[in-house]
């Protein structure tokens, strides 16, 4: 860049806009009828991806890889699998019996190994554990096969590395299905796509529950300066001489230079609470500290503040979709997203976890709980009545306006 001098430089934007306006005025007055860089953005970023189950492995006994791949259905106009980042998710569509529901699964596949394939079959892998009465996991199991059609909307997330930000080395803290994400950083990392250090302190009850632990093995194994695993067992097992009990303090100070890393977390509920507490004993500064939002919570009753005089109450809720209302019944246990959902009542999510907004709906009437661990509304929001339904629950009647979905 030259630099002119100070009354040079500050000419720069006037003369910029006087080359716009002889543009301007030299212009066709033919109407522009294509936008390529519009076109550009929906190939790359799509409101919505449709799939086909390529394959389907059984990965423990309790959860599943599914891959992915473009579907043929609808043409060539099909969006392409678009472009993401090792750590992001993808939400998918369902429609079961008269609900209509969106779940968000972490992408356990590389990036890479979508762009690498693009002359060839591009594919994308989530790596699902079931769970004993789980709504969707249960339907996933029966009804996801080979050749089963899907629809998606990918990449979403923010739980992703940025060398700007983030140290030259991950310590990556999970727990159950948490290892995903970092499955897919580790594929990254050893292919030479992504240039930082994984080190993974994975916690399980036994270790016929642990995801991807030959994957990891061999990660360390052809990969020893990138990648380092630590296996946690909280259960008994005999023979197993690595590490025991919960991921504490200690655990974490052996393998890692927690003075120059950058902490990612992921796993469920219970898990954040405790890494939390054992990083704030390290003295972690907050800026180091990276985590996913955990989905919705399993029980809004065991917050300390959630009101007593609420619970196990029902409400009804009127619900403005246009120009329609439609009225329901909900209960406090559950969040206002489940309600609608139970109902039959589209509205568009993501994250389910109160972060991305794109449930963000009105609320006109009424008294809703929102846990402190999953309000991510603005403060603007906040002052006048928007909220994110995914993480709100009804301790009064409501009345609320959701978007056209």
């Amino acid at each position: 860049m030259k630099v002119k001098g100070f009354f040079e430089d500050i000419k720069g934007p006037s003369n910029i806009l006087e080359i716009r306006k002889e543009k301007i005025k030299n212009a066709s007055p033919k109407p522009v009828t294509k936008d390529p860089i519009n076109e550009l953005a929906k190939k790359i970023h799509p409101d919505k991806v449709y799939l086909t189950i390529d394959s389907v492995e059984q990965t423990t006994a309790t959860s599943r890889t599914y891959r992915f791949v473009k579907s043929n259905k609808y043409g060539e106009d099909a969006p392409e699998i678009p472009i993401f980042q090792a750590g992001q998710y993808i939400s998918f569509k369902f429609q079961i019996g008269e609900s209509w529901v969106t779940r968000p699964y972490f992408i356990s596949s590389a990036p890479y190994q979508v762009l690498e394939n693009r002359s060839k079959k591009p594919f994308v892998e989530v790596s699902i554990r079931k769970k004993d009465g789980g709504f969707v996991t249960e339907y996933i199991w029966e009804n996801w096969k080979p050749g089963t059609e899907v629809m998606a909307s990918m990449a979403h997330g923010q739980f992703y590395y940025e060398p700007l930000r983030d140290a030259d080395t991950i310590v990556a803290l999970a727990g159950g299905s948490g290892i995903t994400p970092f499955h897919s950083m580790a594929r990254e990392i050893c292919n030479g796509k992504l240039e930082a250090k994984l080190i993974l302190i994975y916690g399980s009850n036994f270790k016929k529950e642990f995801m991807f632990y030959k994957e990891f093995i061999d990660f360390e194994k052809n990969h020893p300066d990138k990648i380092k695993f630590v296996p946690v067992l909280s259960g008994e097992e005999k023979g197993w001489d690595g590490e025991t009990g919960f991921i504490t303090k200690d655990i974490i100070k052996k393998y890692t230079d927690i003075n120059n890393s950058t902490f990612f977390i992921c796993g469920p509920q219970v898990m954040y609470k405790f890494v939390e507490k054992e990083l704030n004993n390290l003295k972690i500064p907050r800026k180091r500290i990276r985590r996913e939002v955990f989905g919705e919570m399993p029980d809004i009753y065991s917050m300390d503040d959630f009101p007593n005089s609420a619970k196990n109450k029902k409400y009804s809720i009127k619900v403005h979709i246009g120009k329609s209302i439609v009225d329901i019944e909900a209960s406090s246990s559950e969040s206002v997203l489940v309600a609608l959902e139970r109902n039959g009542i589209k509205n568009d999510s993501h994250c389910r976890s109160g972060e991305c907004g794109f449930c963000r709906s009105q609320l006109l009437k009424g008294e809703i709980y929102v846990s402190p661990e999953n309000d991510g509304r603005r403060e603007a929001d906040k002052i006048y009545g928007y909220f994110h339904p995914c993480s709100s629950y009804p301790i009064s009647s409501l009345e609320i306006r959701i978007s056209l979905a």
